[in-house]
C-alpha cells in the first residue's frame, strides 16, 4: 500500500526556516514534487526532484530560498524552506509520480499519481 506522509509544518516568523519531510512507503517513484495551496487558490507545484538522477526543478517564487532533496535510504523527500515570507503561508503537499521525466524544463504538466494529506505552514509578519 502506498502512503505519503508529510510532516514538519508549523508557525514561523517571517525570515525563519522550516524543513518539511515526506515519508514514502509502498514503492519507489520516478518523480517527487512539493505543492502548496493557499486559501482560495489553486494547488501549485513549487519544487520537484527526479528519483533517477536527482535533477531538481523550482518555481520562480521559491527559487533560491527552497531546496528539495531526497534520502533514498529513508525513502523520504525533504523541502528546506528558508527566508520564509507571509505569502508562503499555505498547506504543503508532496506528490509522487511513476512516469519517468526526461525533460530539462520545469515539469509543469507532470501527472502525479499519489498525494500526501498535507501539512500547514503559517508565516507570521
Amino acid at each position: 500500500q502506498v502512503r505519503l506522509v508529510e510532516s514538519g509544518g508549523g508557525l514561523v516568523q517571517a525570515g525563519g526556516s522550516l524543513r518539511l519531510s515526506c515519508a514514502i512507503s509502498g514503492r519507489t517513484f520516478s518523480m517527487y514534487g512539493w505543492f502548496r495551496q493557499a486559501p482560495g487558490k489553486e494547488r501549485l507545484m513549487i519544487a520537484a526532484i527526479s528519483q533517477s538522477d536527482g535533477r531538481t526543478f523550482y518555481a520562480d517564487s521559491v527559487k533560491g530560498r527552497f531546496t528539495i532533496s531526497r534520502d533514498n535510504a529513508k525513502n523520504t523527500v525533504y523541502l528546506q524552506m528558508n527566508s520564509l515570507q507571509p505569502e508562503d503561508t499555505a498547506v504543503y503537499y508532496c506528490g509522487a509520480g511513476t512516469t519517468y521525466y526526461s525533460g530539462t524544463s520545469y515539469p509543469n504538466n507532470y501527472a502525479y499519481d499519489y498525494w500526501g494529506q498535507g501539512t500547514q505552514v503559517t508565516v507570521s509578519s
